[in-house]
This record gives structure tokens, C-alpha cells and sequence, in this order.
């Protein structure tokens, strides 16, 4: 399976998009655990209209990701979204480029 965010991560629809996301990262996290595998991989590459709310839930999936002793890849994050999390200080926590 392949992670991805949605073109569109605002405040007004973040509840909606955590509760598919973290699903979809429960599923992922239980065949990354069934393959002897430790990495899941997530891809920012379609997202184009967000807010920082799409900071919360690259940090809910990099907790989640961690509680469960498996690292997070975020591929594809768009200059913008670098640069926000950049400015809120979770670039490096978040390992964007």
C-alpha cells in the first residue's frame, strides 16, 4: 500500500483527514511489522492547498509511526510545506529537504 495526502489538508476538513490517514497508517504499520520491514513510506506529492494543520498530521503519523518503533518517510513535500515547517520548527523532526 501506498501512503498519500490528499490535495487538500485545512483546518476545517484535518479531523476527517486524520481519521483516514491514521487508519490507512495502522494497516501499513501491521504489514510493515508482518514483513520484518521498519520504514513507511508517505507521500506529500499531491498535496497543493493546505494550511498547518497538514503539519499536524505529518508530526500524528511521525508519533504514530515512532510508537510503533517504525520509521517515516515523507516523500514529494512541496517547497511550501518545507518551508512551513521550516518557520515552525519541525523541518528537521519531520526530515523534509
Amino acid at each position: 500500500m501506498s501512503l498519500k495526502l490528499p490535495s487538500r489538508v485545512r483546518m476545517d476538513e484535518a479531523g476527517s483527514a486524520w481519521a483516514s490517514l491514521s487508519a490507512q497508517l495502522r494497516l501499513e504499520v501491521a504489514q510493515v511489522h508482518g514483513g520484518a520491514g521498519n520504514l513507511v513510506e508517505l507521500s506529500a506529492a499531491n498535496l497543493q492547498d493546505f494550511d498547518s494543520s497538514a503539519l499536524s498530521l505529518l508530526l500524528g503519523a511521525a508519533r504514530h509511526c515512532a510508537a510503533a518503533g517504525i520509521a517515516l518517510r515523507i516523500d514529494g513535500a512541496p517547497p511550501s510545506l518545507v518551508e512551513l515547517a521550516r518557520v515552525y520548527g519541525v523541518q528537521e523532526l519531520l526530515q523534509l529537504a
